[in-house]
């Protein structure tokens, strides 16, 4: 309903003045939508931006598409207000299972998000790229979308060659129940020490990994065999976490089917291209110090190159292209951007991110200094055991652990998605876990509440005429959702859909203060238990859009 209107007054803005961008947004407190285009057409106009907003505002106000809408010249801004009806339909909407969910697209997105490198656990370092990449495919699957969401396997690396050589000559026993990546992290970190200590293994490493690229048969199956084991400890982690990849596309295919040596062979012709005992890129014109190295002097691809022949197989196979990557690889991501657009191929967009750590410092699978994203959910899960156990004393045991483990998984999500990619963030435990704070367990907390007014009242009439201010402003609240969802997609910023969830719940809270629901009576009755119904179902869409889940009791 929001984005009709917007739609709307935006083509009459459009319209009257000839302007190709309306220059709306948010209203604040003062509207629900306002404009700024006076700004934009005083230079043209050689006019004042106040009189140019009055004048629009009479002339607008004429209009038959914004019937129903209060237009005001407030200085040199427009305000637009929406009337009872805009109020009314939105509610209808809003009791709609699926709410929110915007028309289908032919547009085939790809998204990338995790591919860590298969040499131990996923990291609380490493689970801020799941989130993030996990919320926004809900998102777009929300928006309509046609989506992969692929792990990209580095079964070729350093990092893996390191791995094969500790199993082929330390003690490499599985102990008893190790976890598979548990397994692949103590052998590497193992390994190692075991280099620093004798420089000889560095060209033993290397030697594995010529076997490799050569596509050596036993080589090969070594490195797929232990990959494939760190891969299995992996999905066990992601379930955990509610994340879910389509498909794990593997490193080492596009040296097999040729790709890599087809984009080497692109990427010799270009002008930037340097070989002389590397390969590399002369990317300087574009700003780049670095050169960026394609493939060594003993002939062996680099990551670069895979990379290069992974990202033109999905632009050859999808229309839009995302990665989500940390921001250690804004370098060679960038790299990747600039070589894809030389090369005349579609490029990605790629979201970066600061990272996530805890209190106690920062993290290295290399020197086995890392708190494994297991090791995050067990603790969380018996802190909001805890937590819930204080709270709900009366309930069972497994009733506890239950809501427990949905508190749990709210709290590492939330906490987790909550701020901007760009800014780096401590997961604070006591703050992630607040009943009281803006939390995704107090955002739980207010769906519960919701759905515990509902299960009191019973029955009633749904009624959409609202009357009060708290009202009328928590059903604009839940008008907003739908656009979120198209903001997010648009900005490939899902902290948006957090704060929102937030905002919700506050506004939610807010009116459940000052509005009796259940001692209301009549049609006063109705009305508030419809919009309350309305809420829950908009937290309801909110929450599980972000991977949480939706609880009816805490």
């Amino acid at each position: 309903m929001l984005h009709d209107m917007y739609v709307a007054i935006g083509n009459a803005i459009k319209e009257t003045t000839g302007a190709t961008d309306a220059l709306l947004t948010d209203g604040g407190e003062h509207a629900d939508l306002a404009s700024t285009i006076a700004f934009a057409l005083a230079k043209q106009k050689k006019q004042a931006p106040l009189k140019i907003a009055r004048d629009l505002a009479e002339v607008l106000a004429k209009n038959q598409a914004l019937r129903g809408i209060t237009i005001e010249a407030d200085g040199p801004y427009l305000n637009f207000t929406f009337g009872s009806a805009y109020v009314s339909e939105t509610l209808r909407e809003a009791l709609q299972p699926g709410y929110g969910n915007l028309p289908k697209k032919s547009t085939r997105v790809v998204l990338e998000h995790t591919s860590a490198n298969p040499n131990g656990p996923l990291h609380v370092g490493h689970i801020r790229n799941s989130i993030i990449g996990d919320t926004l495919a809900r998102v777009f699957r929300k928006a309509g979308y046609p989506l992969e969401v692929q792990y990209y396997v580095n079964d070729m690396g350093r990092q893996i060659a390191i791995v094969v050589w500790g199993f082929d000559n330390l003690d490499s026993a599985q102990q008893e129940g190790e976890k598979e990546d548990a397994h692949i992290a103590r052998v590497y970190i193992e390994a190692n020490r075991e280099i620093e200590k004798d420089e000889g293994i560095t060209r033993q490493v290397n030697i594995l990994m010529q076997l490799v690229e050569n596509g050596d048969a036993a080589t090969v199956k070594k490195f797929r065999r232990e990959v494939s084991r760190c891969l299995e400890g992996f999905k066990v982690t992601l379930k955990d976490l509610n994340v879910a990849h389509d498909r794990f596309v593997w490193e080492s295919d596009f040296i097999r089917n040729g790709n890599t040596e087809r984009i080497i062979n692109k990427l010799k012709r270009l002008p930037q291209a340097r070989d002389d005992e590397t390969l590399a890129l002369d990317l300087s014109e574009f700003g780049f110090g670095n050169k960026y190295v394609i493939r060594r002097s003993d002939g062996t691809s680099v990551y670069a190159a895979r990379d290069l022949a992974f990202h033109a197989w999905k632009g050859a196979n999808f229309d839009r292209i995302i990665d989500v990557l940390g921001a250690d690889h804004k370098l060679i991501g960038s790299q990747l951007q600039c070589t894809m657009k030389l090369l005349g191929e579609k490029v990605p967009e790629i979201v970066f991110f600061e990272f996530v750590s805890l209190p106690e410092g920062s993290m290295s699978t290399r020197a086995g200094k890392f708190v494994s994203a297991d090791d995050l959910t067990t603790e969380i899960r018996k802190r909001a055991f805890e937590e819930v156990t204080v709270r709900r004393p009366e309930l069972d045991e497994e009733t506890r652990r239950t809501i427990a483990r949905s508190v749990g998984l709210a709290a590492i999500r939330y906490d987790i998605v909550k701020v901007s990619p760009e800014k780096s963030t401590v997961f604070n435990w006591k703050e992630a876990l607040d009943f009281e704070r803006q939390s995704g367990p107090y955002i739980q907390y207010a769906h519960a509440r919701a759905c515990s007014i509902l299960e009191k009242a019973g029955s009633f009439s749904e009624c959409f005429e609202l009357e009060t201010d708290q009202e009328i402003a928590l059903a604009k609240m839940i008008a907003r959702f739908p656009m979120v969802i198209e903001s997010v997609v648009t900005e490939l910023r899902p902290h948006i859909l957090a704060c929102y969830a937030r905002e919700l719940a506050d506004t939610f809270n807010t009116f459940y203060h000052f509005e009796p629901v259940l001692k209301s009576e009549g049609k006063i009755r109705d009305r508030r238990l419809t919009l309350v119904k309305a809420v829950q179902n908009t937290l309801k869409e909110s929450l599980q859009t972000l991977g949480i889940d939706a609880i009816h009791t805490m």
